[in-house]
């Protein structure tokens, strides 16, 4: 018996696949618990428009997250915190910062998309690696300036 399933099942298969398993597992177990339904010509129509819509739904993401990587492209972030005498930082400058610097000049990205490798410590101009989409990273420039106490 042909059916689709609604839900992943473990050994079987993903979402919206189209699977044939033996009746009982399927009248008895997966239609049953709603993990599928019978693969009538509009459940696999349904389906097949469903992974369209995703593809297309993706496909628009990933080119709205390029064209946010060409603008972000090496935009400078300065930050300005207060620091001793020899230019040490009391504290760090973290991504969550960053981010909020980067929503002052318009650009919307989450802290969690900045990637650090540690908090900055120092003064001084860094290099920061932002990723937008998975495959899309871009770097950005980020300014520290000390401000003595």
């Amino acid at each position: 018996m042909k059916v689709v399933l609604t839900a992943d099942v473990k050994n079987k298969g993903k979402k919206g696949d189209i699977i044939n398993v033996n009746d009982g597992y399927a009248t008895n177990f997966l239609i049953p618990k709603g993990l599928a339904v019978a693969a009538t010509t509009a459940a696999v129509h349904e389906t097949n428009q469903k992974k369209a819509a995703e593809e297309a739904r993706k496909a628009k993401e990933l080119a709205a997250a390029k064209e946010a990587a060409e603008k972000l492209n090496m935009a400078t972030v300065t930050v300005t915190v207060k620091c001793g005498e020899s230019g040490k930082l009391f504290g760090s400058v973290t991504s969550k910062e960053i981010a909020e610097e980067l929503k002052k000049q318009g650009y919307d990205v989450d802290k969690k998309n900045i990637l650090l490798e540690e908090p900055i410590r120092k003064t001084g101009r860094q290099t920061v690696e932002v990723k937008l989409y998975p495959g899309v990273k871009t770097k950005i420039n980020v300014v520290v300036n000390g401000e003595s106490v």
